[in-house]
C-alpha cells in the first residue's frame, strides 16, 4: 500500500514516510492510495469473532506492507497498545443501550477518552521506526484536553528513550483533571507547555515545524530532519496523521460489529445501516468513520454534535467552511476553528479530485473561508449531517439522560446525545422517532464524565457530582487528583503582535525547549 498527498496525486508514499511526516510535502493531508474493499464473507463475518488486537492488527495489514513490518512486528505492536490491563473492560467497548439508541464507551482505556485507541498504535508505530533507524524522535502535539494525556501516556507505556514529547494546551481551556493528566508525569521524555489564545493557535507552529523538517524524496529517508537540528526528527500526531484515522477505522468496524450482534443481524448485511452520531472537532474520528463506511462497512449517515464553535455544523447545513473566533464552552475538547480532516472529507467526496481540494484548501489557507456550491453541498449532505449544541441544550441532555437511566455522561457525548434527539431519533422514553431517521443508530461516547468535573457540576449540581464520585468515578483517576503537578512551560501572546508573529515567536520557544530537554 502507498499513500499519496490530498493534493496532488503525482507521488506516492510508504507508509513510515505517511506516518513520520505528519504533512506531506505539499500541505495537505496523506491518505491511501487506495481503499480496500470490504465484503461480508472475506471481512465482516470472520472478523465478527476476533479480539480487538486480532481485528487492530487485520484492518492495519490492509494498509502496511509487509515489507515494512512484519506479521510478528505488526502482531505484537497491536498486542501492546491493546494490552488488556491498560483497559478497564474486557469488551474494550461496552455497548449500552438507551431507549433506542445504541451507545459505544469508548473510554475505557488508561486515559479515560476515545484518543487512546486512535494514539496507542500510532506511538507504538512510531516507535518501531525511531528504534529500526536509530533516529531520535520528537512528538508535536497541540491538544484541546484528549489527545496531549493519551499521547504521554502511551510514549510513557513505550519507553523508547528514542522517542519524546512535547505537548501544548490553551490555558484556562482543558478542564482541570485534563491539565493534570499532564501536568503530573514527571518524565525526561515529556515536556508540557499552555499557551494564552485559542485550541487552534500552536497549529501553525507545529505545522511549520514539519514542513521544514520533512523530506520525502527517499523511502529510506521518512521524516528527515531540517536545519534547525540535524539529529533530530519531527513528528506531529495530532489527527492529521494518516495514522490515527487510519487505526479509528478499527473502533468504527468493532462498535458495528457488536451493535449488529445485539440486533441478530449477519455482518455486512446490507438490510441494516447504522448510523453513527459523534462529538466532532477536529474530524479525525469522523474520517475514520467515514473512510470505514467508503470501504464497504453498512454505516448509514455520520452525524456531527457540535457546540457552538460550529464551522462543521455550518459546513454540513449551508456549506460555509468559515473561520470563526473561538468561543469557549463546557465541551472544551470540540472547541475547533478549522477542523483540518474536513480535507480528507473533501478529497473522497470529489472522488480524488486533488486539484480542486488544493484550490479549495489554498483558499482557505488565503481567505479563511470556502464556500461549497449546491453540487459538492447535497453530495455532502448525502452522508453526514450535524446538530448545533448550546451549553445550556447540552446541560439538559446530561441531566434528562441521569434523570432517565441514572447514567451520567461527560459533556461532549451529551453534545452528541443533544443530536441524536435534535435529528430525531428516539432517545428519550416520551420522544417520538423522526420519520426520516428509519436506520439504527450508535453514538459514540468518546470520553469518562471523571475529567470534567466543572460540566457534570453545572448540569446535575453538587449533589449529582458526589452521586457519580461515590457510584461511577474509576478508581484509576482519584490517583490522577492526588498528584502533585510539575508548572508547565507558557507561551504568552506579546502586546501588540500580529498572529503570525506570536505564533512565529512560539516555534522558537517550542524549539528551544526541545534543544534543552531530549
Amino acid at each position: 500500500m502507498r499513500f499519496k498527498s490530498t493534493r496532488d496525486a503525482s507521488n506516492t508514499y510508504s507508509f513510515e514516510q505517511a506516518l513520520c511526516s505528519g504533512y506531506a510535502p505539499d500541505g495537505g493531508l496523506f491518505v491511501p492510495a487506495l481503499l480496500p474493499s470490504l465484503s461480508a464473507e472475506e471481512h465482516l463475518i470472520p472478523w465478527s469473532t476476533l479480539t480487538f488486537p486480532e481485528l487492530a492488527f487485520d484492518v492495519l495489514r490492509m494498509f502496511i506492507s509487509p515489507s515494512e513490518i512484519s506479521d510478528v512486528d505488526l502482531k505484537h505492536i497491536c498486542a501492546q497498545s491493546f494490552t488488556p490491563y491498560e483497559f478497564d473492560d474486557d469488551d474494550y467497548i461496552p455497548i449500552k443501550k438507551l431507549n433506542s439508541v445504541y451507545l459505544a464507551e469508548l473510554f475505557h482505556g488508561p486515559t479515560f477518552c476515545f484518543k487512546d485507541f486512535g494514539m496507542r498504535p500510532v506511538i507504538y508505530l512510531l516507535s518501531h521506526f525511531a528504534s529500526l533507524r536509530n533516529q531520535p524522535t520528537t512528538l508535536l502535539v497541540a491538544t484541546t484536553g484528549d489527545t496531549g494525556p493519551a499521547a504521554v501516556h502511551a510514549v510513557g507505556s513505550v519507553g523508547n528513550p528514542l522517542l519524546t514529547i512535547i505537548v501544548h494546551y490553551p490555558e484556562n481551556q482543558i478542564s482541570e483533571f485534563q491539565r493534570k493528566q499532564l501536568t503530573t508525569v514527571d518524565s525526561k521524555c515529556v515536556k508540557i507547555a499552555s499557551f494564552e489564545g485559542g485550541g487552534d493557535d500552536m497549529d501553525w507552529p507545529i505545522k511549520e515545524t514539519l514542513m521544514a523538517n520533512g523530506n520525502n524524496d527517499d523511502d529510506n529517508n521518512s521524516g528527515v530532519i531540517g536545519e534547525e537540528n540535524k539529529k533530530r526528527s519531527y513528528c506531529g500526531i495530532n489527527s492529521y496523521n494518516i495514522g490515527r484515522p487510519l487505526v479509528q477505522m478499527v473502533h468504527f468496524i468493532w462498535t458495528y460489529l457488536r451493535v449488529v450482534e445485539q440486533l441478530g443481524i449477519t455482518p455486512g448485511d446490507k438490510s441494516c445501516i447504522i448510523d453513527a452520531v459523534l462529538p466532532t472537532g477536529a474530524m479525525g474520528n469522523m474520517t475514520g468513520g467515514y473512510m470505514a463506511k467508503l470501504m464497504g462497512v453498512p454505516i448509514g449517515k455520520l452525524c456531527a454534535g457540535v457546540n457552538i464553535n460550529d464551522i462543521t455544523y455550518r459546513v454540513i447545513e449551508r456549506g460555509e467552511f468559515h473561520k470563526q473566533k473561538i468561543q469557549k464552552t463546557l465541551s472544551d475538547a470540540i472547541n475547533i476553528e478549522v477542523p483540518y480532516n474536513f480535507e480528507r472529507i473533501l478529497y473522497y467526496l470529489t472522488r480524488g479530485n486533488n486539484a480542486l481540494v488544493k484550490q479549495w484548501m489554498q483558499t482557505m489557507e488565503q481567505t479563511q473561508q470556502v464556500t461549497l456550491d449546491g453540487k459538492w453541498l447535497e453530495r455532502l449532505q448525502t452522508d453526514f449531517c450535524s446538530a448545533r449544541i448550546t451549553d445550556d441544550e447540552m446541560c439538559s441532555t446530561l441531566r434528562r439522560t441521569f434523570d432517565e437511566w441514572g447514567y451520567v455522561v461527560d459533556p461532549h457525548t451529551a453534545v452528541a446525545l443533544a443530536a441524536t434527539e435534535r435529528l430525531g431519533y428516539q432517545l428519550f422514553k416520551h420522544q417520538s422517532p423522526s420519520s426520516e431517521t428509519k436506520n439504527h443508530v450508535v453514538v459514540l461516547a468518546t470520553a469518562s464524565p471523571c475529567k470534567f468535573q466543572e460540566a457534570v457540576t453545572v448540569a446535575l449540581g453538587e449533589k449529582g457530582w458526589e452521586v457519580y464520585i461515590k457510584n461511577g468515578f474509576p478508581s484509576r483517576a482519584r490517583d490522577t487528583m492526588d498528584k502533585d503537578e510539575i508548572k508547565p512551560y507558557h507561551y504568552t501572546w506579546r502586546e501588540g503582535a500580529t498572529v503570525k508573529e506570536v505564533q512565529s515567536e512560539w516555534r522558537l520557544q517550542m524549539l528551544e525547549i526541545v534543544n534543552d530537554s531530549f
